[in-house]
């Protein structure tokens, strides 16, 4: 608005100083020669000019001013969402620097029990490896029932301690898993088919165990039955009362009948060397 002024009151000024002008030129034409007034209509065409001319300045000032300021309010909307970009981008930094600092705290714990973890692989494993060969020298010893089963069963053990892709937890696990099932012989009931040597004759049986107390065999003609001795760690006969017996013991051990009282030899106490 101030300019717009300014441009009017210039205008008048200088139609205001053409007219003055213009009776200046009238009063000394008087003096000398014959007095020639100016055209008024050509005086007010240049003021209107003018004018026009200095209207349609202010109106290209005014268009280029709203310009700007749109532009401005722009640029101001750009700069407020980058502030707040970068306002999240340091909240993240902070969070991601953060997390840096718990992994580094946990890289240093787990390398420190790696390095106990050494300490008591070294004591450990030694123990295992002894395990093994205990295991295996108690299954020789013991009753020979499934014996490929659980000779199997060490040999693997003894693989599987040589494998590097296997951990020494897995390792442990599996030795522990061994003697669990060689416990549990020592309570339990089983009849299972299997081969024997027979007056040099390789013939199949009927084998009834009973925990670790008992093992019994019966051919399937039921015309031969016999024990393993633990006193003389051979197979034995047994005399032709025991057949029925162990017939109904092998019926039990498979589910067939009801459990019930048997009568099968068992060395007495401290009589096995």
């Amino acid at each position: 608005m101030m300019i717009l002024r300014a441009k009017y009151l210039s205008v008048s000024l200088l139609i205001g100083v053409s007219i003055l002008l213009a009776y200046s030129g009238v009063l000394k034409s008087q003096t000398d020669e014959e007095i020639v007034l100016p055209d008024p209509v050509e005086i007010l065409g240049d003021s209107l000019y003018v004018q026009n001319d200095s209207t349609m300045d202010s109106k290209d000032s005014q268009a280029r001013i709203t310009d700007l300021s749109v532009e401005t309010q722009e640029l101001l909307g750009e700069y407020r969402v980058v502030l707040q970009q970068i306002d999240r981008l340091i909240a993240y930094n902070d969070y991601v620097e953060r997390l840096i600092e718990d992994q580094e705290n946990q890289i240093i714990e787990i390398n420190q029990q790696l390095v106990e973890f050494a300490l008591i692989e070294r004591g450990i494993v030694p123990l295992m490896l002894e395990s093994i060969d205990t295991l295996d020298r108690f299954i020789d010893l013991d009753i020979p029932f499934l014996l490929e089963e659980r000779k199997e069963r060490v040999a693997r053990l003894r693989v599987i301690m040589d494998e590097s892709d296997i951990t020494v937890s897995e390792k442990f696990r599996q030795i522990m898993d061994a003697y669990q099932i060689e416990t549990s012989f020592g309570s339990d009931i089983e009849a299972y088919t299997g081969f024997l040597d027979i007056d040099g004759e390789t013939r199949q049986v009927d084998f009834l165990r009973i925990g670790r107390t008992s093992l019994t065999y019966q051919t399937p003609d039921q015309n031969e039955t016999g024990f393993w001795n633990k006193e003389t760690n051979q197979w034995e006969d047994l005399p032709r009362k025991y057949t029925d017996y162990v017939k109904e013991g092998l019926r039990i051990a498979k589910k067939q009948i009801t459990p019930d009282l048997i009568q099968l030899p068992i060395e007495a106490p401290g009589a096995v060397r």
